[in-house]
């Protein structure tokens, strides 16, 4: 390798110690840039100064995603914490038992005639003590117990995907000095990490229970130089990048960090790479605790390789910056091919575009076995992050079509929406007394193709993830770690604060969470605690107040106005951090267009005319309680005529008087509303209506899962709430300064071009 020099082009005022700037390597000049705890060089040009645009760059590096890397070294961190309490906890059973007297395993003996090509070949077995102590399939949210316990005496010899035998030394695959370069730092062929020591699961290395973490696309191996650097728990992490350019600037940068022990830059194709670590774990360890994908794009043609790469209970972290596509509806069949689900239109898209790249994780993992967690899941910027935690566990992907749901969005009238998850999950009892779960297919249909508050026809998305997104345990311990952590190093503390605080209550239902260890009793001390696998969104998306009144053509009223409302009637509301001034609540649509009509009636009424006939907002309108009072009053009166009931003009004036005397009767306001609310619209309103809320009519058994929950006030019709607008009470609690929203922090703001190696 060549020489470092480095030279300061300036010196520090007060006399201090020179902070070098520049450095020079073979003769090429780098400016050196600084993120974390790890510095990168970046080739010094001369930039041209009629250019307006961004200079090209060598290696793709992107400031503006800072904000990712930090959140990332602290939610591996987190997750290092769990896994080390994890191991912890199996080594104390370990020792529990051993004291007992209880034998880990025993060594088959020979045959006498061992040197013989057709003698047996030793077999690793377990006592029945063993096999009793750790049930079939049995994990710690996605750790096998199995794997970790049983201690065997013989290991097979390593074999290649396709069958044959790997002997011993490095097999050339590659030119020399690519080839020297993979087997260094206890990496095997392309950098995929071969477990050399005497002890399964140890560093060899340091001796220490190995974490391995891949950074799949590492460009400038940015991330990896901040995990080796920020991470003490990491001992191996592989930088893979297709560009040779890049490697070269890999292995450039981890020598000026002093890290070339510790990260491994390879040159080859990421989807290969981790084939070739999925194909070779059953012989030796070879798979990652974290994989990294975090790509220019889509990171959807990765998943199926990735999922597999990773150990069983791993950590997946994965970044799509193709918003474009999955939250939007300009490259729907795009974003099909590439995420197995129909995106949505409206300001809940960019939830939309994170559950369904959450959708093709799952099934992506669904087809080995693999069960997901989200621990996180988050819209930020013009990208999406979501950390996943991955485990084998056949029993749980069968929830996973109950957690997976349709969408009907009027995306073209006032923005509402209804959800139909494709499968329930039903809890029972058996003769025994034992709890399971009986599978069965959703009731269809469950919306109508017009909308029901509108008349508009309804088009459909997904299917996309139907379950939570966070794991607030998981939040809870990355919210506690900021105030231990250096503000110098982690720039985005105020921003990782406020928009964590925002996650992490946005969910509305609180999900059990299992503490203790999968077919036993006994309770598992662990900082993440997983969720219940049964668990699903009953109440996703947001939608926005200011939508709601461009609809109406009215003044928008405050979020604390429309929060204190509903909460005032009985419902909850949060935020979503998916957008400023977003609202989640457990509120029926047919509830918040009912306070969307009180609040013109009570603070903002609009003009004669403005709202035009056969617009979403007129139809809307219709519905308001003085137009149904009226509505019904007239429909009395025509029945009545057509009925005979009035024989003269003695009788006519008689009904007419009783007519307006109900109509001066506020507490029958809610009454004659509710009865005329079926004919108020001249039969739009029966075209329209969403056959679930008349299971009568139509057959439809309602899921009870669903209906049966204490929510709110369901039982009173939206005609007779009594909706006041407290801003006090649904004003948020005062909270020190955070930065939930980030504006944009440079003119430059953006994805940034493409490098050009």
């Amino acid at each position: 390798m060549g020489s470092l020099t480095a030279s300061t082009s300036t010196d520090p005022p007060g006399g201090g110690p020179r902070t070098p700037s520049e450095i020079t390597y073979d003769g090429k000049t780098y400016n050196i840039a600084r993120e974390g705890m790890a510095e990168i060089l970046d080739l010094k040009r001369e930039k041209d100064p009629t250019s307006t645009k961004n200079e090209p760059q060598s290696v793709f590096y992107n400031p503006i995603q800072q904000y990712n890397r930090d959140l990332s070294v602290l939610a591996i961190k987190v997750f290092g914490e769990d896994l080390a309490a994890i191991r912890k906890h199996q080594h104390e059973r370990r020792e529990e038992r051993l004291a007992q007297g209880k034998q880990r395993g025993q060594k088959r003996k020979r045959p006498q005639d061992g040197g013989r090509k057709d003698a047996e070949e030793p077999v690793a077995t377990k006592n029945k003590v063993d096999e009793a102590a750790i049930p079939p399939d049995s994990a710690v949210n996605g750790v096998d117990l199995m794997a970790e316990s049983a201690s065997t005496q013989y290991e097979a010899p390593l074999t290649e995907a396709d069958g044959s035998t790997q002997v011993k030394g490095p097999r050339e695959v590659r030119d020399d000095a690519n080839k020297e370069d993979d087997m260094t730092n206890g990496h095997g062929i392309d950098g995929v990490p071969i477990d050399n020591g005497t002890k399964k699961g140890a560093d060899s290395h340091t001796g220490r229970p190995s974490f391995r973490i891949l950074d799949a696309l590492s460009a400038t191996g940015l991330r990896a130089l901040r995990y080796a650097k920020e991470i003490p728990m990491a001992t191996t992490i592989t930088a893979n990048d297709h560009s040779s350019s890049a490697t070269a600037s890999i292995k450039l940068n981890a020598e000026h960090n002093k890290l070339s022990a510790k990260i491994s830059p390879t040159t080859s194709n990421a989807i290969e790479h981790m084939h070739r670590a999925a194909a070779r774990a059953a012989t030796c360890s070879m798979q990652y605790n974290v994989i990294d994908l975090d790509p220019y794009g889509t990171a959807a043609p990765f998943l199926d390789a990735a999922v597999r790469a990773i150990v069983n209970g791993g950590l997946l972290c994965v970044t799509c910056t193709d918003a474009g596509v999955f939250a939007s509806h300009g490259y729907l069949e795009k974003t099909y091919s590439q995420y197995g689900g129909l995106p949505l239109k409206g300001p809940h898209a960019h939830e939309g575009g994170v559950r369904l790249i959450l959708h093709a994780i799952a099934t992506s993992a669904a087809r080995y076995g693999l069960a997901i967690e989200p621990l996180l899941s988050l819209s930020i910027d013009f990208y999406a992050r979501v950390f996943v935690r991955i485990h084998h566990s056949p029993a749980e992907v069968k929830f996973l079509a109950s957690k997976t749901m349709v969408v009907y969005n009027c995306d073209a009238g006032c923005g509402a929406w209804a959800f139909q998850h494709l499968a329930r999950a039903r809890e029972k009892r058996a003769k025994n007394g034992d709890m399971f779960y009986n599978f069965s297919p959703a009731l269809a249909p469950s919306a109508n193709t017009h909308c029901e508050h509108c008349g508009f026809k309804t088009h459909q998305a997904g299917p996309m993830w139907g379950g939570p997104l966070h794991n607030p345990h998981f939040i809870q311990r990355i919210l506690d770690m900021l105030p231990t952590l250096d503000k110098s190093i982690y720039g985005t503390i105020p921003r990782i604060q406020g928009m964590l605080s925002v996650a992490l209550n946005e969910t509305l239902e609180h999900a059990p969470s299992s503490s203790t260890e999968p077919g036993t009793s006994e309770p598992v001390a662990r900082p993440i605690p997983p969720s219940n696998p049964a668990s699903r969104a009953h109440h996703p998306f947001s939608f926005l107040p200011s939508a709601l009144s461009r609809v109406l053509h009215c003044v928008s009223p405050s979020d604390a106005a429309i929060r204190g409302a509903l909460m005032g009637l009985g419902y909850r509301t949060t935020c979503s951090h998916t957008k400023a001034g977003s609202i989640c609540t457990d509120a029926p649509w047919s509830v918040i267009w009912e306070v969307m009509r009180e609040w013109i009636r009570q603070m903002s009424p609009i003009k004669e005319g403005v709202l035009k006939q056969g617009t979403a907002g007129w139809a809307i309108m219709r519905k308001d309680r003085g137009n149904a009072m009226l509505m019904g009053a007239k429909n009395k009166l025509r029945q009545a005529l057509e009925n005979d009931t009035i024989t003269d003009m003695a009788g006519l004036k008689k009904e007419v008087e009783a007519v307006l005397y109900r109509l001066s009767k506020p507490e029958e306001q809610g009454k004659e509303g509710e009865n005329a609310h079926g004919d108020a619209d001249g039969g739009a309103e029966s075209q329209s209506t969403n056959n679930a809320a008349r299971p009568a009519e139509t057959g439809v058994v309602p899921d009870t899962e669903t209906e049966n929950r204490e929510d709110g006030p369901r039982d009173a019709h939206p005609k007779k709430l009594k909706i006041v607008f407290d801003e006090k009470l649904g004003r948020e609690p005062q909270r020190k300064r955070m930065v939930r929203y980030q504006p944009n922090p440079r003119p430059d703001w953006g994805p940034m071009n493409k490098a050009r190696g």
